[in-house]
């Protein structure tokens, strides 16, 4: 009697523990190219575009942690003014927020990625009178500048990867200035596919590793994060891709999906017990006096005490006849 209440009182101790969830698994089946882990040697293609005009402002997301920029809309910010450059003439400071521009007597354009506004010095000529809209501490000012001819190309952006897991199941990078501008963006513009899961919706919409996208719902991607944003909408079904492959361009309509589930737990305390996840599975009896375990390599059953047995894959391959 002594012994079943021990059993009865571990069993009810072990059915009040509240075990971690897992953690989302990283895709088993996503495939990455090695002769796409590493940057186009292009550098002396750069070299040889138009440099454009020249403002003298360095900019940077105004988001400074990983969880801002997943869930925050970007704001560009000032980070450094060239000294006796236009923007300097034109009173600019560090830290200002660069909220829109507007070239002489254009419309206004809205920018959030430091790619909006080289594209803006790449398309316009110099000379070119530009109107900015700034944040200084919470008050929005006007001012104006004049671009300069650029006399040197601007330095090679450093290029950054990211990862979607969720919804499609992608590795993409941000586009070196070459791809960006063959593909009419500024440079950071553009998210280039250099990785993919073998289930992937877009796989099956017909992109391939190297596939540029241009446009996302007919915004431009002005950086990878414009296209994860999209993305990670909850109520997104499908989004419409803007795609460039080599010279050629062409528009898909590519399905978003969600993470299979993988997961059964069924507890009914204290007479039975099972859980399967990722190809392992366990159930056990009145309080785990009969238990059986697997996964994809073993199995193992055991009975009180008394009784185990178990079996599972040998460390070699059997022979074959020739």
């Amino acid at each position: 009697m002594r012994v079943v209440s021990t059993l009865l009182l571990a069993g009810l101790a072990a059915c009040s523990l509240s075990p971690d969830l897992p953690e989302r698994p990283p895709l088993a089946d996503l495939e990455e190219p090695l002769d796409l882990q590493a940057e186009p040697d292009d550098e002396a293609a750069r070299r040889a575009l138009p440099p454009g005009t020249f403002a003298g402002l360095v900019l940077d997301d105004a988001r400074d942690t990983l969880a801002a920029k997943l869930d925050e809309p970007a704001q560009l910010r000032i980070a450094a003014i060239v000294e006796n450059s236009p923007a300097d003439a034109a009173g600019l400071e560090v830290g200002d927020l660069l909220l829109e521009a507007r070239l002489g007597d254009g419309a206004p354009i809205a920018l959030q990625q430091p790619s909006q506004w080289q594209k803006l010095e790449l398309d316009a000529a110099p000379g070119t009178a530009v109107t900015l809209v700034v944040d200084r501490a919470g008050r929005e000012a006007e001012t104006r500048l004049t671009l300069a001819a650029r006399v040197r190309p601007r330095p090679r952006a450093v290029v950054e990867r990211f990862r979607e897991e969720d919804r499609v199941g992608v590795v993409l990078r941000t586009a070196t200035e070459v791809e960006a501008r063959a593909a009419g963006l500024g440079p950071g513009g553009g998210a280039v596919l250099v990785g993919m899961s073998r289930n992937s919706p877009w796989r099956a919409a017909g992109l391939r590793f190297g596939d540029l996208i241009a446009a996302v719902d007919g915004r431009a991607v002005a950086h990878p994060q414009d296209l994860l944003a999209a993305i990670r909408q909850p109520d997104a079904e499908r989004l419409r891709l803007d795609v460039r492959r080599g010279a050629g361009a062409f528009a898909v309509d590519a399905a978003l999906s969600v993470r299979a589930g993988e997961l059964t737990e069924v507890s009914l305390p204290p007479l039975f017990a099972y859980e399967a996840d990722r190809g392992r599975s366990e159930w056990s009896l009145l309080l785990g006096l009969v238990h059986y375990h697997s996964n994809a390599a073993a199995w193992r059953f055991r009975l009180l005490w008394l009784f185990a047995v178990g079996g599972g894959d040998a460390d070699r391959l059997l022979e074959v006849a020739p």
